[in-house]
């Protein structure tokens, strides 16, 4: 990609003001899902949707997205409302929505960080570097944009036997280098596959339906990971009823926590 070139992370991410509430967009092929595109690119979008209010205050601290219906390629308005703006909070509401129909919800908190105690508490696994690992992920245009280096569990095969775990661990950065911020990491946060595929071994009907996550890093820290490499792990912790619900976190080479997420999910099979 030569340096005149825009990123399609950035390109996805490209609105055009309609008016003081809504925004415009379009969907990009690069970042294409099975059923209209990645749920990462969507959330990311909308987060960034609000970072270029200028009535923002602070970083994003935590950002549900509801997948209400599927998208189409095509154009998209993103409707936004600050519903509250506390001393060091903001509250934030979006609707993505294509003809006038809503596809998308989603709620923001973005705050002011104070320089405070701080501890991680949550552990990053032991893993080797990814340097040694190979490439892998399954045939998607939104797949080629990562690359991803598998520690345990990749994709499994059409032909894979169950599995009596749910976990994948993984190493992964943006194809390009692109560095991070809080919008790449909100659509890193969600390059997990569904659980179900591992445990039952192999693809089944499923799609994310409510998407939480938090953001534990600044942006400082984002900055000075530059493109490299983060390492993620998800797990599930029930299926039942046609539903299962999956929890990730995101960590930087020397284990500090950047981001956690939950999610519940529909499944057939």
């Amino acid at each position: 990609m030569s340096v005149t070139d825009t990123h399609s992370f950035d390109k996805a991410l490209e609105l055009q003001p309609i008016d003081a509430t809504r925004m415009r967009g379009r969907t990009q092929p690069d970042w294409a899902n099975m059923v209209g595109p990645f749920g990462g690119i969507t959330a990311a979008t909308l987060l960034h949707a609000v970072e270029l209010r200028p009535d923002r205050i602070g970083e994003p601290l935590a950002l549900t997205v509801n997948y209400a219906a599927p998208i189409v390629d095509g154009e998209f308005d993103i409707s936004l409302k600050a519903a509250r703006t506390n001393r060091t909070n903001q509250h934030w509401i979006a609707e993505l929505s294509q003809e006038g129909d809503i596809k998308t919800t989603a709620t923001m908190v973005f705050g002011i960080r104070r320089d405070t105690w701080s501890d991680d508490e949550s552990q990053m696994p032991s893993a080797p570097g990814p340097e040694g690992l190979a490439i892998s992920g399954p045939p998607l245009p939104w797949v080629g944009q990562y690359d991803m280096r598998f520690v345990e569990n990749p994709f499994p095969a059409e032909d894979a036997q169950p599995s009596q775990s749910s976990r994948t661990t993984l190493w992964v950065r943006d194809a390009n280098q692109r560095g991070l911020d809080f919008a790449a990491l909100a659509a890193m946060s969600d390059i997990f596959y569904p659980r179900v595929f591992l445990r039952r071994g192999g693809f089944f009907p499923a799609g994310t339906i409510s998407l939480t996550t938090y953001f534990h890093a600044n942006g400082r820290e984002l900055e000075t990971i530059g493109g490299d490499y983060v390492l993620g792990s998800a797990h599930a912790n029930r299926f039942s009823d046609g539903y299962f619900d999956q929890s990730a976190h995101v960590w930087t080479r020397d284990g500090a926590l950047l981001a956690s997420t939950h999610q519940i999910v529909y499944f057939k099979g």
